[in-house]
């Protein structure tokens, strides 16, 4: 019975640590983190393959230390169907940035801002 209850128990912090369905400001934080904090698997996780192909790019340039503090804050956020743009700060860009995301295989992902996407900012 001790061993029922443990299994159950297990089983039961296994299913609610599963896949978290993050909003897009959460993933834009995470894609802001990982670009500066040069974690490429974390970036590639939460970006579409035209977005990773862009932030990996250039990532060397930007790459900071990985205990530093981001201080990531959404300033603006809107929503356009199936599209939603963030505008972040963080401690290591004075100019805010914007990320365009989208929904691919039912989670929000950067991609590419190309020029003609000024979105709603």
């Amino acid at each position: 019975m001790k061993k029922l209850v443990i299994y159950l128990l297990v089983s039961l912090f296994i299913s609610c640590s599963g896949n978290k369905d993050m909003s897009p400001s959460e993933t834009a934080k995470v894609v802001a983190e990982s670009f500066y904090h040069g974690d490429k698997a974390s970036l590639k996780k939460h970006t579409t393959e035209e977005g990773y192909a862009n932030l990996s790019s250039i990532q060397e340039m930007f790459v900071q230390d990985k205990n530093s503090k981001s201080d990531f804050k959404v300033v603006d956020e809107a929503m356009e169907g199936q599209v939603a743009w963030i505008k972040y700060s963080t401690a290591y860009d004075p100019k805010p940035g914007i990320f365009k995301l989208v929904k691919e295989d039912g989670h929000w992902k950067v991609t590419h801002n190309g020029p003609l996407d000024n979105g709603p900012f």
